[in-house]
């Protein structure tokens, strides 16, 4: 790092000043900024530091990187982000905020303007005090599949070149930190393993970034930098001073948001993110070749800033905290890459019994990098009427014709997803023998093994559940429920018959135990 000529000093006692704001402010420093936190605004300064990757020693660069940030942040946070606002010497000898007239050599520095939201309001503060819910997560899936498609595209990519840049750029940054932190050999490891895992997807990035899927992206998609303003999920503080760094695979930008949550033992919500954000993209089974090796280079660079920042602090105990998490993550990196034997599991039985809610916590369970790839009946229905999830669809939906359809549509896509080696799960009622006997021979064809799932319980409890249910992709009513119970469900003795009129833990304790996953 070099720090550029030319002091700041003023500015930051102007910006820490009390009287300036009208109350209390609140400094936070990190490497490239200062923050100052009032009751309603937070106003962003750049720091006047040179980096190898980042360059802010000037005043004019910081104005040009001050606008940069409110226009790209202005992608998914329009509400957040307001303003860029000149600080300039005043005749007193004193400083002041100038404003969109003061012309630019006139000011001796820039600050970001934004909107305040509750210090508690970050994913990462609500994931660690247990507040992030599943609910959050969809919302914050579906707004980036809504601003990945909205995103530039850059003219020409062929999508492997700055994968291979990153891998081995995060080598040669685990290189000059303490090899006591990241191992070399296990840093070797991960090197081999990841330019593998990449000879073996180049095609796949290849054909990715032909179709447009690499793209100018948030770039810093951590849950530090997502937050629900407004009850929505809003990402912000995007990457905003190397649009090279920022341009890429719409994946490896999901994937840090997937990896955090992950990296924190969160694998439900990890599990729902990428499922979630695979079924509003309608994405094909090559997609989710590419996912390990993207959730690696993401934990792979959290690794080398953890070990660099341990080696930076001056307290010993912060010190400690970098250097451990900077093992875990490097563990978590190769950890990715391991190779795993993909399973194939249905979870079948009437509507009420569950289903779903016991998928969901069976997937991040699965062998995978984050699990298996769950696969839902009424979402696939929705989404090939065009809506969704959480829509209604109308009876002509569900006719016999349009569920052959869709049963026809999930073996293909389970089938697909099992011979690209990822595991899969299947939710759905499953209530024909024929149904279930034909996932059993997709198993077997694709080389996977299989398990089926039935869930029952009483009739009255059903009636309960399904009576309560909103806002879910089922559009089961209790009449509907009673058409279900009527059907002749053929021989289950393949299955395995769990009970599934406890609680959600006491299902999912017997289902893990039915799979040998307990």
């Amino acid at each position: 790092m070099i720090h550029a000529a030319g002091s700041q000093d003023a500015v930051l006692a102007f910006l820490s000043d009390p009287a300036v704001h009208g109350g209390e402010v609140e400094r936070i420093d990190t490497h490239g900024a200062s923050v100052f936190l009032t009751k309603e605004r937070a106003y962003k300064l750049k720091r006047a530091v040179r980096y190898s990757y980042l360059d802010f020693s000037t005043a004019e660069r910081r104005r040009l990187m001050c606008q940069r940030e409110l226009q790209l942040n202005r992608r998914t946070a329009p509400e957040l982000y307001l303003d860029v606002v000149p600080i300039v010497p005043t005749l007193q000898g004193t400083l002041a905020f100038g404003d969109a007239k003061t012309p630019p050599a006139s000011a001796l520095d820039w600050v970001v303007v934004m909107r305040r939201f509750a210090d508690d309001a970050l994913f990462s503060t609500m994931v660690q005090e247990g507040r992030l819910e599943p609910s959050h997560v969809r919302d914050l899936a579906d707004r980036l599949f809504a601003f990945h498609e909205s995103a530039a595209t850059p003219i020409e990519d062929d999508g492997v070149a700055r994968v291979r840049r990153v891998i081995e750029g995060n080598r040669d940054s685990m290189a000059a930190t303490q090899p006591e932190l990241l191992a070399p050999d296990d840093c070797d490891r991960l090197l081999t393993m990841s330019l593998a895992r990449l000879s073996e997807v180049s095609r796949i990035l290849g054909a990715r970034a032909a179709n447009g899927c690499v793209r100018h992206c948030h770039g810093d998609l951590h849950l530090a930098n997502v937050c629900l303003w407004n009850g929505k999920a809003t990402a912000f503080d995007c990457l905003e001073f190397d649009d090279e760094l920022a341009t890429c695979d719409l994946l490896y930008d999901l994937a840090f948001a997937v990896m955090d949550l992950w990296h924190r033992r969160e694998g439900g919500l990890a599990s729902l993110l990428f499922n979630r954000y695979f079924d509003m993209a309608d994405l094909d089974a090559e997609a989710l070749g590419v996912l390990p090796l993207f959730l690696s280079m993401r934990a792979a660079i959290r690794a080398h800033v953890h070990a660099t920042q341990a080696g930076q602090a001056k307290d010993a105990r912060k010190s400690e905290e970098h250097g451990r998490e900077a093992k875990c993550y490097l563990e978590d990196a190769l950890q990715f890459l391991a190779p795993s034997a993909p399973r194939l599991v249905a979870v079948g039985g009437l509507s009420g019994t569950g289903k779903s809610t016991l998928a969901g916590q069976l997937a991040p369970a699965m062998p995978g990098a984050v699990g298996a790839r769950w696969l839902r009946t009424d979402v696939l229905r929705k989404r090939m009427a065009g809506v969704s999830p959480e829509v209604r669809l109308p009876a002509e939906s569900y006719t016999p014709e349009m569920s052959d359809k869709v049963y026809a549509a999930i073996l293909a896509k389970a089938g697909d997803a099992l011979r690209s080696g990822s595991s899969v799960l299947i939710d759905g009622i499953f209530v024909r023998p024929q149904e279930r006997a034909v996932l059993g021979e997709l198993a077997r064809d694709c080389g996977a093994t299989f398990r089926g799932l039935w869930l029952e319980a009483p009739i009255e409890v059903l009636r309960k559940r399904v009576s309560g249910r909103s806002g879910d992709a089922s559009d089961a009513t209790v009449d509907v429920l009673e058409r279900q119970s009527g059907f002749d469900t053929g021989d289950l003795s393949n299955w395995q018959r769990v009970d599934a009129s406890g609680s959600h833990e006491q299902v999912l304790s017997r289902a893990l135990d039915a799979l040998g996953l307990g």
